[in-house]
């Protein structure tokens, strides 16, 4: 018997900086639903999250403070009682106000140099995220330091080579995408995705589907 559908709700409310990028990252999340048999809702409407029915939420560049407290303890408990997560590039740049969100995403963004290629260094490949990936992958994006290194909190799959660009503050240890364990839950993060192009990037787009299928439980993080 087949399982329940996955599905999954992609939440992109900006309270802060908008980017440009989010209708080509809703468009590419519902091309990988039809393409693998997922349900995509998208919504800016954080009156979802009271009644949340998803298997995993998808936080697509939102920023700044985009749910109220009874939105925050609802899904603290839909992700503690076994949701999954995905944040992706400016979802660091969200909740600084609400310390359990710093937990979830495992960073918050501080600043940014000029976009620019750089070295991408696949430090796992054995997460579904990042087991097509070279082990150095070479693209443009716009390239985040965080406030904190979340190494030893999180499971780091890639990391940036800072020596491959200019203006990183974080220095030899740049880690740009990881995992963990919420509670019963699972979380996803990555830095990528500023630029509208990212999202017809095959590879890319491989990373999100192994992201999205890693937090809805429907594959293990080895």
């Amino acid at each position: 018997m087949p399982g329940p559908p996955v599905r999954v709700l992609v939440f992109s409310k900006t309270a802060g900086y908008r980017h440009d990028s989010i209708p080509a990252g809703v468009e590419a999340i519902r091309e990988l639903g039809s393409a693998h048999g997922f349900e995509v809702t998208a919504t800016e409407d954080a009156s979802v999250f009271t009644t949340l029915s998803a298997t995993a939420v998808v936080f697509l560049s939102t920023s700044g403070e985009v749910l109220d407290a009874a939105q925050q303890a609802a899904f603290e408990s839909y992700v503690e009682g076994g949701g999954g997560y995905v944040g992706v590039h400016g979802a660091a740049d969200t909740g600084y106000d609400w310390p359990w969100y710093g937990q979830l995403v495992g960073a918050w963004f501080d600043r940014h140099p000029e976009i620019q290629p750089a070295r991408f260094v696949t430090e796992d490949a054995t997460h579904p995220a990042t087991a097509h990936l070279p082990p150095v992958w070479t693209r443009t994006d716009e390239l985040y330091d965080f406030r904190a290194n979340p190494r030893g909190r999180v499971r780091v799959l890639q990391s940036l080579d800072e020596s491959s660009y200019t203006g990183g503050g974080m220095g030899a240890d740049h880690p740009i995408t990881w995992c963990h364990p919420q509670g019963r839950g699972r979380a996803f993060y990555t830095g990528l995705g500023h630029p509208p192009e990212s999202y017809a990037d095959p590879a890319f787009r491989a990373l999100l589907l192994g992201a999205i299928r890693y937090a809805a439980g429907e594959v293990p993080a080895a």
